[in-house]
């Protein structure tokens, strides 16, 4: 099979497309034939020698990325769920090395769900990991309930875009930040309210909020906090700092980080949603696997729309 290695950790530069051996499926796992691939700012940070970089070049040949869609190909044992022929999609082995950046993975059984089959490929590699990063962000880390009000930021983004759509459908009112160019976008995804952050400090534009989701980080953390209402609770995907934490805390809120972790459970919980149109996905652009680099720096700009993938 083709894949992409990372030779050194200079970001897209740093890939090579090679030719390795097809994956043998272990005890648990299935061998998918990979039709698209997503890819995410983990991966442009991974690729230039942060983020999961530690955990996956302990591991060579390094295959980065973790976003797949595709076609079970061969079974391991011990796999009941899954049969060869069937298409299935799931970010595979996060954290760890999903080793997604090729024509056959190796996969957990257990990271995978059916595809809809009213979805592409395509589609459904975008619903991955930033898909899952919104469930578990509103399911597990701040419960979102209906009534409250939720402020997602970078609501165009990958995260973001899942976010706003799964807060509204657990009966919240969502604001969303983005820029203006993307306003649109964001209240077409169901958002009730739209601030342009770049039009002035979002907190004096935001009154008081239950949960706030930061896919952002750094300073926009504090700021994040002080638009908190008391019991609320910060969320944060890029870590916490203590001063975002004291903020909270004046104002009797809490706040939490987390890391997305693969599920093949939730990921059918998102597979229903995708299916019956509760939940959609946005790809912005489907570069062909050999441009996988340059779909890598699409990324890296941080402008994107939705999410950039890539087909096989």
């Amino acid at each position: 099979m083709q894949a992409f290695i990372l030779t050194e950790p200079t970001g897209g530069a740093g890939l090579r497309l090679t030719d390795l051996p097809t994956p043998t499926p272990a005890t648990g796992e299935v061998l998918v034939q990979v039709k698209a691939i997503s890819l995410n700012p983990v991966d442009v940070k991974t690729a230039q020698g942060k983020a999961m970089y530690g955990r996956i070049n302990a591991e060579p040949p390094v295959i980065p990325g973790w976003d797949i869609s595709g076609v079970v190909s061969a079974v391991g044992a011990e796999v009941a769920d899954f049969k060869v022929g069937d298409e299935v999609f799931g970010m595979v082995n996060f954290p760890g090395h999903g080793r997604a950046y090729a024509e056959y993975v190796a996969a957990p059984a257990a990271h995978l769900a059916r595809k809809p089959s009213n979805i592409s490929h395509a589609e459904a590699a975008a619903a991955t990991l930033a898909a899952l990063t919104a469930w578990q962000a509103f399911t597990a880390h701040a419960p979102v309930q209906a009534g409250q009000r939720v402020l997602v930021h970078a609501a165009a983004g990958g995260v973001g875009h899942f976010a706003v759509q799964l807060a509204k459908e657990r009966g919240a009112y969502v604001i969303g930040t983005s820029s203006a160019a993307k306003r649109d976008f964001v209240r077409d995804l169901g958002a009730d309210e739209h601030v342009d952050y770049q039009a002035g400090p979002f907190e004096q534009a935001v009154a008081p909020v239950d949960v706030v989701l930061d896919t952002v980080g750094g300073p926009n953390l504090v700021r994040s906090a002080s638009v908190l209402k008391p019991g609320g609770r910060l969320v944060s995907i890029l870590g916490m700092t203590p001063e975002a934490t004291a903020r909270a805390e004046e104002r009797g809120a809490t706040t939490t980080a987390f890391l997305v972790e693969s599920n093949g459970a939730q990921m059918q919980e998102l597979a229903a949603r995708l299916a019956d149109g509760r939940l959609r996905a946005h790809v912005s652009a489907a570069l062909p696997f050999a441009e996988l680099p340059a779909a890598l720096r699409l990324v890296e700009t941080g402008r994107t729309q939705g999410k950039v993938v890539v087909t096989l």
